[in-house]
């Protein structure tokens, strides 16, 4: 199997894009697999949180190239970005809409879908070999994977805007400076990193962490009457769940909370 799907533990899965899908990540052949492997993820309810990598020099770099010359000789190239943007986008929306908390552990470059990939995560934890590239304007292309709405809300615009005009290459250094890695681990201890971080961020109920994702999301795009509305709305919902009983038991009785 090229993409390796495994239990950490905790309600942790480990999803692996191994071998060619790391280096192909978004071609016909592999990006269904990877989309199968995330979504039976988001589905189970036993998993509380995903960490998602690559393999060798590779987190996710992108389309296969070859596809690509081929489909502009056979004249279908439109048909194949909207297959593939079809697989790709649907599955991003709801790794940012789900309670399930998604940790990209950065092994190597990201590229093109496969930075999308990475930015549509909750964190990014990395190895100082990894590196973030647009790719995009390089090959006549205009970004997708969701990198103009997620990268600008991690590094500011004008420093996306940069990134994508000048077809920039960071190191996971840059790339941590600037906000769109959250922390650089020894190779060694990049799973366990993650896997912890995801642990800390999973443990909450999961009316708490959907909203908090949502509301982070739309923040932006509301106006502040209109987002205070959307939290009274939420947060009365909460008022409702089994978590905010346990959480106000938990801080009279001087305990941790256990949230299932």
């Amino acid at each position: 199997m090229s993409i390796e799907s495994s239990d950490l533990g905790d309600g942790v899965r480990l999803i692996k894009m191994a071998g060619k899908s790391s280096m192909q990540s978004f071609s016909l052949q592999f990006l269904p697999q990877i989309a199968t492997a995330i979504n039976a993820a988001l589905l189970d309810k036993q998993v509380k949180a995903i960490v998602l990598t690559g393999e060798g020099k590779f987190f996710s770099a992108g389309a296969n190239i070859d596809d690509f010359k081929k489909s502009i000789d056979e004249g279908n190239a439109t048909e194949l970005i909207r297959e593939l943007t079809g697989i790709l986008h649907p599955l991003i929306v709801k790794m940012r809409q789900t309670s399930t908390i998604c940790i990209a552990a950065l092994n190597g470059a990201s590229a093109g879908g496969g930075l999308g990939l990475a930015l549509a995560c909750d964190a990014r934890i990395a190895t100082s070999q990894a590196k973030m590239a647009a790719s995009y304007a390089g090959m006549g292309l205009s970004p997708d994977g969701g990198t103009t709405w997620l990268l600008p809300r991690l590094v500011t615009d004008q420093v996306a805007r940069r990134f994508f005009l000048e077809n920039e290459i960071w190191s996971a250094q840059q790339a941590a400076e600037l906000g769109a890695i959250d922390a650089i681990v020894e190779e060694t201890e990049l799973i366990n990193s993650a896997k912890q971080l995801a642990l800390r961020w999973s443990r909450w109920g999961q009316h708490s962490k959907e909203s908090i994702k949502h509301l982070l999301d739309v923040q932006s795009t509301n106006d502040f009457e209109t987002h205070l509305k959307h939290e009274r709305t939420l947060i009365e919902a909460s008022g409702q769940t089994a978590a905010f009983k346990e959480g106000v038991s938990a801080f009279l009785e001087k305990r941790e909370a256990k949230f299932d």
